[in-house]
Order: C-alpha cells, then structure tokens, then sequence
C-alpha cells in the first residue's frame, strides 16, 4: 500500500516539474496530456503529503514525550492523540481511494458491452444494460462517447462500446466487468415463458497517450462503408475504421462518427485501451501472489449478477447482494448496488492494510 502510494507520489512530483520544463510549455498536447495525468492524481497526492507530514508530527511528538523538557513532554503528550486520530482519518480515506489498485484514479475509462447466449433477446438486454449505465453516468455528471456499435433486428445491441470521461468513474465501475444474466420473459415469447440470456461487460481503464507506445507501423488500418442507420451517407461513404493491431491480433472497428479521421481517432483510444488493459492483465498474472481485489479480474466469463424481472430482482453474485428494486436499477441508479461492492472491498482492503505503517 505505501509502496503503491510513494509511487504515485513521485509520479505526481514528476508531472509537477514536466508542467515546469519549457520543451513540454512548448507543446500543447503534450502539456495537455501532462496536465490531465497531474490533475487525475492530484487529490489522492496531496491527502498522501498531509499523512506522511502527519506521520513526522506524531514522531516528532514521541520525541517530544520521551525528552528531558517536562514542558514540552506535556504539549506533546495532549496533541499526539489528535494527530494520530487525524492520521487514521487520512489513512481510511487513502485505503478507499485506492480501491481498484494502481488505476483506481483514472478520470476515463472505456467500457465494452456484448450480447451473449439469447439471440435477439440478449443483444436487448445489452441495450438495457447500456441505457443503465447512461442514466447513471447522467446522474454523476460524466460525460459518454459513443465509440463503436453493432445493432440488432429489434433494436438491441449485438455489442457497443462507449469511452466515460469523470472523476471517480472507473474506481465506481470497475466492478461491472464480467458476466450479467437476466430472467424474464422475451417480448418475442407468445406463451409466457421466462427465458435466460446473457451478456458481458468489460470496463477497461483508458491510458494517457504517453503511457502506450503506439506507432502507425505497429498496425493496419481498413476503410468501409459503415452500417446501420445514417440514411445515405452510410452507403456512399467509406468513413468507417477498422485496426488491426499486428504483433497480438488484436481488432478495433469505429464507424459512430461521418468522419473519417474522427473515426480513426476514436479506433486509436480503444486500441491503446485494449493494449493497456493486455498489459496490465500481463502484471497481475506475473504477480498473482499478491492480493489485487477480491471482486473478480475483469474475466468475461465470470458470472457476477442476475437480473431477474419476474421478482424485479437483482443479486451480486460475489457479494450476496440481493435487491427487489430492479425496475429503479434499470433506470439508473445504480448507486446502491455500487455503493455496496465499493464497501465490500473497502473492508477487505482494511484487512489487508488496516494496520498504519
């Protein structure tokens, strides 16, 4: 835990001189990038400077208390309590800004919805899963990109992919990775019949340009006519965008915007997002000892909750959650069932690091 932070830390103090150097002053997006890593990590740095100042006040204390001067010994003697109450203060709230590890401030994240086992059903249920994370994104003031989608027949969604810009939205929903079920009965269904049909969420913490190493030879770009609604601009123009990343195979498709170089760009943030997340996956894998979080990896195939519409109910499977509310859920607020994962894994990491160093 405090190796992470005095990582942070230094980073921080890193970015803080990069600000300062004229060859960075110089180049706007380069500054421009510079500036938004300071800023996502600002917050969490500044609260990690009080406790480390605080740690040295308390000893400085002890010093104090163990020291010839009776005067001194008796000042120091009546503070030390404060400062060790303010200091845990400062170490809870440290613990629960670092929930989701080294990523856990990111102010951006993509998230990757797909329709699984269900046919038209599921890809309906990914739309409801998509509208359900818009109204809550909505309600925390984050802004939505619409990156790349596949529609269905009965305007569901076969797969849509979406970037969030916001403080705290990854630490917030970085726990929807994995697999959702749902329970009820498909609007397709004439004898009542209560179907099951899934589909998988990904949320992948998106990196700052300087963090992936990405250059136009390390992968090939296709043009095409994009598909699905847009009248028609969509048969007469080849705006849409597919990379190929060639050294792991990976695809990327964006055909959301009627321009070309939009569309590009906006294929380029998912591919570096893709490779980052490839990456941090690698790290984790490499140091699978160590504790990460108790809420699953992210893995597709992990089911992680159920919505079941005959009980309006929703349950976390990780946790035992179990809510009758599903109705006000699927309408966006999400927050309850957030609320309790982020405090599921607070006390975890309490246990874990509780103890101040």
């Amino acid at each position: 835990m405090r190796k992470l932070l005095d990582e942070k830390l230094a980073r921080f103090e890193e970015l803080e001189r990069a600000m300062n150097d004229p060859d960075v002053l110089a180049d706007s997006s380069r500054l421009a990038s510079v500036a938004r890593e300071h800023g996502s990590l600002a917050k969490l740095c500044g609260k990690y400077r009080t406790f480390k100042k605080l740690n040295e006040e308390i000893d400085e204390a002890k010093e104090f208390i163990d020291g010839d001067d009776p005067e001194l010994r008796e000042l120091a003697q009546a503070e030390l309590p404060r400062l060790r109450e303010e200091r845990e203060t400062y170490w809870n709230e440290l613990l629960d800004m670092t929930i989701g590890g080294e990523d856990a401030n990111r102010t951006r994240c993509i998230m990757e919805i797909h329709a699984g086992t269900g046919g038209e059903e599921a890809a309906l249920f990914a739309r409801d899963l998509y509208e359900m994370y818009r109204h809550y994104c909505e309600t925390k003031g984050w802004k939505i990109e619409i990156m790349d989608f596949s529609p269905a027949e009965m305007g569901g969604y076969k797969e849509i992919t979406f970037g969030i810009d916001g403080e705290g939205c990854f630490r917030e929903l970085q726990f929807e990775s994995g697999g959702h079920r749902v329970q009820r009965v498909p609007k397709t269904e004439t004898q009542g019949r209560i179907h099951t049909s899934a589909a998988t969420v990904a949320v992948m913490a998106e990196p700052e340009d300087v963090e992936v190493d990405l250059k136009p030879d390390d992968y090939e770009i296709d043009r095409f006519c994009s598909s699905g609604p847009g009248g028609q601009h969509v048969n007469k123009t080849a705006s849409a965008i597919r990379l190929t990343h060639k050294a792991t195979g990976l695809v990327v498709s964006c055909q959301d915007e009627r321009s070309q170089h939009k569309n590009l760009a906006k294929a380029l943030r998912v591919l570096k997002t893709r490779l980052y997340e490839l990456k941090r996956e690698e790290e984790q894998a490499k140091r699978s000892h160590e504790r990460m979080t108790k809420l699953g990896s992210g893995d597709r195939s992990q089911r992680i909750r159920t919505y079941n519409f005959p009980e309006n109910r929703v349950t976390d499977h990780r946790i035992g959650l179990t809510l009758y509310k599903l109705d006000v859920i699927l309408a966006g607020d999400l927050w309850p069932v957030v609320e309790a994962l982020l405090d599921y894994e607070r006390r975890e990491l309490r246990s874990t690091f509780g103890e101040i160093e």
